[in-house]
């Protein structure tokens, strides 16, 4: 058990018998009375991001998350297969927990996946992946004053603003946490 004074950005804990990360925490202490603990949690099982406050001096369950590397091998369905470069096993995750992530996924790539007694709960993806382009439409010479850019799809489907210059064919670097292009590689 640890003292909710103890939270700080991406602890993770179990509390009511589901598993929490703290997205966002501030303390506050008023004039008078208790301090109180304001986090943002998100529930990693369910996906979904609550408001919760608590009393300084409340307590909650610390928990041990394992972090394991895993490579991407193939998609089957619904169901996402990994090899776990250390021991070789194969775990399956679903597209549910993958979620957005699933688009920033190409045969090879190397991600963390975070293991709660045996079951996958998380995934830390890199913070940049390079993905070819598959399909845009020919630029206009002499329209680059403005800087305009243009749709273009990439690999695995996502679809990402680009400018003017770039064709089929390119490889780009797509930040993940943005979903935005950086530069062509």
């Amino acid at each position: 058990m640890i003292g909710v004074q103890e939270l700080r950005k991406g602890v993770t804990f179990e509390l009511d018998g589901q598993i929490y990360r703290v997205l966002e925490y501030q303390h506050h202490k008023p004039g008078r009375g208790a301090a109180t603990i304001r986090t943002k949690l998100r529930n990693l099982r369910t996906g979904a991001t609550i408001d919760r406050n608590f009393i300084s001096g409340d307590r909650v369950q610390d928990i041990r998350l394992d972090h394991r590397t895993v490579q991407y091998l193939y998609r089957d369905g619904n169901l996402y297969y990994f090899m776990d470069v250390d021991t070789y096993e194969q775990p399956a995750i679903s597209a549910e927990l993958l979620g957005s992530a699933a688009q920033y996924l190409k045969e090879g790539t190397t991600i963390d996946v975070l293991f709660y007694e045996g079951q996958p709960l998380d995934i830390e993806l890199p913070v940049t992946v390079e993905l070819e382009v598959t399909e845009t439409e020919p630029g206009v010479k002499g329209d680059t004053a403005t800087g305009a850019t243009k749709a273009a799809t990439l690999e695995t489907g996502l679809v990402v603003q680009v400018p003017l210059f770039v064709d089929v064919g390119d490889v780009l670097r797509v930040d993940t946490r943005t979903g935005q292009y950086l530069t062509r590689v």
